[in-house]
């Protein structure tokens, strides 16, 4: 029981600073600014292709309508392969925002990788600056019906095999979203130090995910401690890692647009905030399921000491460590894909491809949170057993004091009767 209330006295007050930490750093939303027009900060509104007719490029050439803005044609296409290829004339009306129902057109070349169809929803860009025949082009396509029926599908699977503890999973993703939108990211545009807005933030999401889904018990708050070391080891590591190599963090046109808008934002900073939540989700993972493990554990035989809770437990974890970091090493490599095919095609080395600051950004990321995933299964699994076994020995001592006393006085109105 003395742990469970050294377990208590570390979690109160680091629970009372999250929340002064919330209440201190809580911005009144993000700062606004002079849209530039550039990438994501440009205004745009929803819009539907009406009509899509098929002309020839030499007539689309002379025409004067632009192509679509969301595409470029394929580097190597020759002028004259244009000029004897089919184009197509989009009619494209606006369904959102002041000019609702104009209608303008576009010019889609062949060898697009994106070709309109009639009655597709669109997202188009406006520029107010430009010709008024200019002002809209087609940006994106829109995605919102397939990407909600997706989701649905998610939280029905998800309500379906977990029922209570399902909801109470999807409720707690959805405080984490909004911590992360009306917090984390406000409060790193109004210029607070990201890496603090990401303990702050990243720590309120464990606390309100765990104990929601898996209950306020002392099982909870061991997995709660042990992803709250592994989260310490990781923000110590990439500060020092991220420090050392050098990374900037401002590595792509996203970034530099950030930095362009908000050049007080520490980049570098911002990275390892990323690393820090980005490691969080897997770390919940593994704190719980080791946590569980060895609480299942004490359940099947309670006989068992804290050095065989751990040893049983830990047998678990490295089989979790295998699998968790071999999917956090291909999640990453796969949403770097594109990239890492462009240095394949440079015929670049192994070396000269790790030393750029894209990848070396990708790979401290990885590593960083490699580590802090493998760390939290023997410091949850110990933690875990220590906890178990001394709930075990108090129980031993309680039943042994109570059943003591009872043979004792038997033993002695057997003794007066003879």
């Amino acid at each position: 029981m003395h742990l469970r209330k050294i377990i208590a006295a570390i979690l109160i007050p680091f629970g009372a600073a999250v929340l002064v930490g919330l209440v201190v750093l809580w911005p009144g939303g993000a700062p606004p600014h002079e849209r530039t027009g550039v990438g994501f900060d440009r205004q745009t509104e929803q819009a539907s292709v009406t009509k899509v007719v098929e002309i020839s490029c030499k007539e689309a050439g002379a025409s004067g309508v632009p192509p679509t803005g969301d595409t470029s044609t394929a580097e190597g296409s020759s002028a004259e392969q244009q000029e004897k290829g089919t184009c197509k004339r989009a009619t494209i009306r606006v369904d959102s925002g002041k000019d609702k129902g104009r209608t303008f057109t576009e010019i889609i070349q062949p060898d697009q990788s994106r070709q309109l169809h009639e009655g597709q929803k669109v997202v188009v860009a406006y520029e107010p600056s430009a010709p008024k025949d200019l002002q809209y082009s087609v940006t994106d396509v829109n995605r919102r019906l397939p990407m909600g029926l997706l989701a649905g599908i998610f939280a029905l699977a998800v309500v379906v095999v977990g029922r209570m503890r399902g909801v109470m999973a999807l409720v707690a993703l959805a405080i984490s979203f909004l911590v992360l939108t009306f917090f984390i990211l406000p409060a790193i545009l109004q210029g607070s130090n990201p890496l603090i807005v990401a303990v702050v933030g990243a720590s309120a999401i464990m606390l309100i995910a765990l104990y929601m889904c898996h209950g306020l018990s002392a099982r909870t708050s061991v997995a709660v401690l042990g992803t709250l070391i592994s989260l310490l080891l990781i923000g110590i590591l990439g500060s020092l890692f991220i420090d050392w190599a050098a990374l900037t963090g401002n590595t792509d046109d996203n970034t530099g647009l950030i930095h362009g808008l908000y050049p007080t934002i520490d980049m570098s900073g911002l990275l390892l905030a990323g690393v820090i939540i980005g490691s969080l989700g897997v770390l919940d993972d593994v704190t719980v399921t080791q946590t569980s493990a060895v609480w299942e554990l004490h359940e099947a035989n309670p006989s068992m000491g804290w050095r065989g809770l751990y040893r049983a437990g830990i047998r678990i974890g490295r089989d979790h460590i295998a699998s968790v970091v071999n999917t956090l090493v291909l999640a990453y490599a796969g949403a770097a894909l594109p990239l890492l095919l462009l240095f394949s095609i440079a015929q670049s080395g192994v070396g000269t491809v790790a030393n750029s600051e894209l990848v070396a950004e990708e790979i401290v990321r990885t590593l960083v949170g490699s580590i802090g995933l493998v760390a939290s299964v023997p410091v949850t699994t110990v933690l875990a057993a220590l906890v178990v076994s001394a709930d075990r020995t108090g129980e031993e001592r309680a039943v042994e004091a109570s059943a003591v006393p009872a043979p004792a006085r038997g033993g002695r109105g057997r003794r007066r009767k003879r």
